[in-house]
């Protein structure tokens, strides 16, 4: 750059201003500048300036999800957040550096100018653990009343006393939740179905899954039902994945859905709405979230200050 403006006969902003198309360098010294740029073969290198910016352009996202057979990376969460946020930061001139190691920093993600966390894990582990990295961080969860940092989340305990509500409406009063209360969101879930029934005089009763798979969901049905525990007439899961296997185990019992047990599932997947019969599910728009985390995440990057933010969830009734 300070060999283009010798030749230029101009400062290396003005130079630096021109190769960036800046409106404050008059056009005809852009287009001379550009031209000499041009002619000597000049290519802004990209490393050295974020060097000297101190930026990477680059945000790690981590997903707090060990992948498995049975929940894969290429399922809606976490590839509907991954595509508002890649969206978003692209846009924005910034590369991803996708991984699913919170528990220690490599050297790629410590290089990362700021950090996406989809997920917080059970007891908030993975967001202790990314705290340590002191990176600008926004978090896909649940808000926690003990930690500061910026959160997108859905509406949990809505999504609950939607699914509560509709089991009330259609008479069931045998209702089971299934899921790990060790994630805060599932927590908030129950919270919101547990409450609303209560409000009618039912107590739902709770199995905890020790995943969000299917077969988790089987295995905690399964189990229920082996035990000579109630026989539940309405089943609430916290993912689709969990709730189509809680279905399984239903069918091998010989109950039939809904005739017998109504199910409703969460996260609104396309897998589940293919179900014979469709899963009834609680929708949140993990595309929009995935944008906001990229918001947020670039509006602390740039210093601003930043709030978290709660999208709201609906019940989406199908045929379960």
């Amino acid at each position: 750059m300070a060999d283009l403006a010798r030749l230029a006969g101009v400062s290396k902003i003005t130079v630096s201003r021109a190769l960036a198309d800046s409106p404050l360098v008059n056009d005809a010294t852009k287009a001379r500048v550009q031209a000499i740029a041009r002619q000597h073969g000049y290519a802004l290198n990209v490393s050295a300036r974020n060097l000297r910016l101190r930026r990477s352009h680059t945000i790690a996202v981590i997903v707090e999800m060990p992948p498995s057979a049975e929940r894969p990376m290429s399922g809606p969460y976490p590839l509907d957040l991954l595509g508002g946020i890649t969206q978003e930061l692209t846009g924005s001139g910034y590369s991803v550096l996708l991984s699913a190691r919170h528990d220690a920093i490599t050297p790629a993600t410590q290089a990362a100018d700021g950090v996406i966390l989809l997920g917080q894990g059970a007891h908030e582990d993975a967001v202790r653990s990314v705290e340590r990295w002191q990176l600008p961080m926004v978090v896909w969860g649940a808000q926690s009343a003990s930690r500061e940092h910026v959160v997108v989340g859905s509406d949990n305990r809505q999504g609950g006393a939607s699914a509560a509500e509709h089991f009330l409406a259609l008479g069931r009063r045998r209702p089971v939740f299934i899921g790990s209360l060790d994630h805060a969101e599932n927590s908030e879930r129950l919270a919101g179905f547990a409450e609303t029934l209560r409000s009618a005089g039912v107590q739902p009763s709770v199995l905890e899954a020790d995943d969000f798979t299917a077969p988790a969901g089987e295995r905690a049905m399964r189990t229920a039902l082996d035990a000579g525990e109630r026989v539940p007439d309405a089943v609430f899961a916290c993912s689709d994945l969990l709730a189509m296997g809680a279905i399984r185990a239903l069918q091998a019992h010989g109950l039939g859905v809904p005739a017998q047990v109504a199910v409703i599932g969460y996260d609104d997947t396309a897998v589940g709405a293919g179900l014979v019969p469709p899963l009834s599910s609680i929708h949140q728009d993990l595309y929009l979230a995935g944008t906001l985390l990229a918001r947020k995440l670039l509006r602390l990057i740039a210093g601003e200050p930043e709030h978290s933010e709660i999208l709201p969830t609906r019940l989406v009734v199908r045929g379960t």
